[in-house]
């Protein structure tokens, strides 16, 4: 997948989709389940030894915590609506939330690129999960897309969660900035491998490595040279190995400083 394991590299997918396509209760169609770990093994073997699964509406989460459930030790899910879902609501999610393998609300926020939900609605219910974040302490997992301006001000008025990411962060360093300026991290994903992404290269430039982390949002956005294929979480590697270019460090920095800050952000070596 991402390339051979060596003995001292650990990384961590701080967002992916394993049980994306799934039906709901995994754990009732074997073939489902099989699926999924096949692939969380598969990244195992090669040093991608955790994965956070990210849920995107009340049954999505649903299906991101019973997978986690089965994983226990390699994966751990969030709970949230995502912007796309938005007319959906929150109600059912707080339930969702007190789930011991839940360990971040998210993801969640706004995307006025594709409109699938009305932006007020957008709005009210990114507020509402900042809240429960708040409400939990959980750490906060963002989407957002060409709402810059909207984002920073829902954030402003609710308060930024003391843990808050920008996921499959497609900023440039202006917008980095008042990322890491409310204490958020930036979650970088395969994109930053496009030929195309030097805004998003400008912005790993600026922020400081322990503010980092590395994704896949797979079975999405594979990094170059998947691109254009399902995304698997052992391409986290090659994530973090742009990274590393970008940064001008180790990639045995990357690993380890991502692994740490992904151990932090979502507690899991309280686990």
């Amino acid at each position: 997948m991402g390339g051979e394991r060596t003995a001292t590299l650990r990384w961590t997918d701080d967002h992916c989709h394993l049980h994306h396509g799934r039906p709901t209760h995994v754990d009732h169609d074997g073939a489902a389940a099989e699926a999924v770990a096949e692939v969380v093994a598969a990244a195992a073997a090669i040093g991608v030894e955790r994965m956070v699964t990210v849920g995107c509406d009340v049954a999505d989460s649903v299906a991101a915590a019973e997978v986690a459930a089965a994983h226990s030790g390699r994966v751990w899910a969030t709970a949230g609506v995502h912007p796309h879902e938005a007319s959906q609501g929150v109600d059912g999610l707080e339930e969702v939330l007190a789930r011991p393998e839940v360990v971040a609300v998210g993801e969640c926020g706004l995307d006025f690129h594709y409109d699938h939900s009305p932006r007020d609605r957008q709005r009210e219910v990114f507020a509402a999960q900042v809240a429960l974040a708040h409400a939990h302490d959980l750490p906060l997992v963002i989407h957002t897309r060409e709402a810059w301006a909207d984002t920073f001000a829902i954030l402003e008025a609710e308060g930024a969660p003391r843990r808050t990411v920008f996921h499959c962060f497609t900023g440039d360093a202006p917008e980095a900035r008042r990322c890491l300026d409310l204490g958020a991290h930036l979650s970088i994903s395969g994109i930053v491998t496009f030929k195309s992404a030097d805004d998003i290269r400008r912005a790993v430039e600026l922020a400081p490595l322990d503010r980092l982390m590395v994704e896949t949002d797979s079975p999405f956005l594979a990094p170059v040279p998947f691109r254009g294929k399902p995304n698997l979480p052992g391409y986290v590697p090659l994530v973090g190995r742009a990274v590393a270019e970008v940064k001008g460090v180790g990639v045995d920095e990357v690993a380890a400083a991502t692994w740490g800050t992904a151990s932090a952000f979502y507690a899991l070596d309280a686990m």
